[in-house]
């Protein structure tokens, strides 16, 4: 009798195959997908060095930084987050002065002069939230994070870059020089805000920007590569996400000044058992990263208080001015940061950063405190790199 040998695989053998296989797949692709990341996080950190050299090349045109809150008045009297038409209430962030030194001229064109598309509009726009000036509306590649996936409304123009305002959130949103009664009563002056400066701003605001004042490289006198200049963000999903919801809880501004972590330490506004989100039914702001024209501290800048991707705490009355908006990212374990030389660098949400409890430094703190005017950071090293002229000395981080 002859035998006959099958030339094809049996039924076991073709499982076994099917699962090396399986398992084949499942070991590389987390690998795939790291590399990928890998690849956007590069990408993310080109992009803002393309920030930084703008920034640099606009301070060489002008000897100064491009202002962060800069713009021009309304026809009449408006609250500075107001909606306006006729003027854009000193609301524009340093990206917008910045657009001409990062291959967006065209648009520069568009804002600085006077437009009649989609409606009638001022030269530099109205206030950023209105969706018909087309500006406003404008996605710029360069300003966005490949990593982050956030898209479309109610965000008008996002951005994952920001401006770092220092180590206190102290009338962030003021600045230096506004002039409060130019709102609240007496005759309509000609412009909304004095750059003269005060000494509650001039104590608290440290960081390389403060909000509607010209600052040059020369006033960092800690050293452009021991300073941020500008720190990554991400954006908001409407997921609740303590990192990009804004949690309006305190009851007025003092509550996070006097203690930044308020919002961790008060029972009720964070989730226990989801210690990433805000619990359902807590007063929040979704809007950060939302408009890359807009300087509002809460929605475009950051403050080196709260270690990266810590949660933003602010105050109930408050939209999104004076929030303890630290750097956040969608990469893993820590943001980006561009310093002041135009270096980025990585930073771990493990950097050394002091007490996170201990009071902001503010125009009549003490030294009994650790928050009166001149002092160091009582942040640490984090701190330390927010602030631009505090006699600190870092090291390699």
């Amino acid at each position: 009798m002859k035998r006959t040998s099958s030339l094809g695989f049996t039924l076991v053998e073709l499982l076994v195959v099917i699962a090396i296989i399986g398992v084949m797949v499942g070991l590389l692709l987390p690998a795939v997908q790291a590399a990928r990341e890998a690849a956007r996080r590069m990408s993310c950190g080109n992009n803002f060095k393309q920030i930084g050299l703008g920034i640099h090349n606009y301070h060489a045109a002008y000897n100064a930084m491009p202002i962060n809150g800069a713009g021009t008045d309304p026809s009449t009297r408006r609250i500075w987050f107001d909606s306006d038409t006729t003027g854009n209430n000193w609301r524009l962030s340093m990206l917008v002065g910045l657009t001409p030194f990062v291959e967006q001229q065209a648009l520069w064109e568009q804002i600085s002069s006077r437009s009649i598309v989609g409606g009638t509009w001022p030269a530099f726009g109205p206030t950023p939230q209105n969706i018909n000036y087309r500006p406003w509306a404008t996605d710029i590649s360069g300003f966005r994070c490949p990593s982050d996936p956030g898209v479309g409304l109610p965000a008008l123009g996002r951005t994952n870059y920001g401006a770092c305002n220092g180590d206190s959130t102290q009338n962030g949103y003021y600045g230096v020089g506004i002039s409060i009664d130019t709102w609240t009563g007496g005759a309509l002056r000609p412009g909304s805000i004095y750059p003269l400066g005060n000494a509650a701003s001039l104590a608290s605001h440290r960081g390389m920007f403060v909000g509607h004042l010209s600052t040059k490289f020369r006033d960092v006198l800690d050293g452009l590569s021991n300073t941020i200049m500008a720190g990554e963000l991400a954006t908001d999903l409407g997921d609740r996400d303590i990192r990009t919801s804004i949690i309006r809880q305190a009851p007025n501004e003092s509550f996070v000044v006097q203690n930044p972590s308020y919002c961790q330490d008060t029972p009720g506004i964070i989730d226990p058992a989801r210690p990433g989100f805000v619990l359902a039914g807590v007063n929040i702001n979704p809007s950060r990263g939302f408009r890359w024209a807009d300087f509002a501290p809460g929605i475009t800048g950051c403050f080196t208080i709260l270690p990266p991707n810590r949660e933003l705490c602010g105050e109930g009355n408050d939209v999104f001015g004076s929030v303890t908006s630290t750097v956040s990212s969608r990469h893993q374990g820590g943001a980006h940061v561009l310093m002041g030389d135009g270096a980025v660098k990585f930073v771990t949400d493990s950097i050394e950063a002091g007490n996170s409890r201990n009071r902001m430094v503010v125009a009549g703190g003490t030294a009994a405190f650790n928050n009166a005017p001149g002092s160091r950071s009582p942040y640490g090293l984090w701190g330390s790199l927010g602030t631009r002229a505090s006699s600190e000395t870092v090291g390699e981080f």
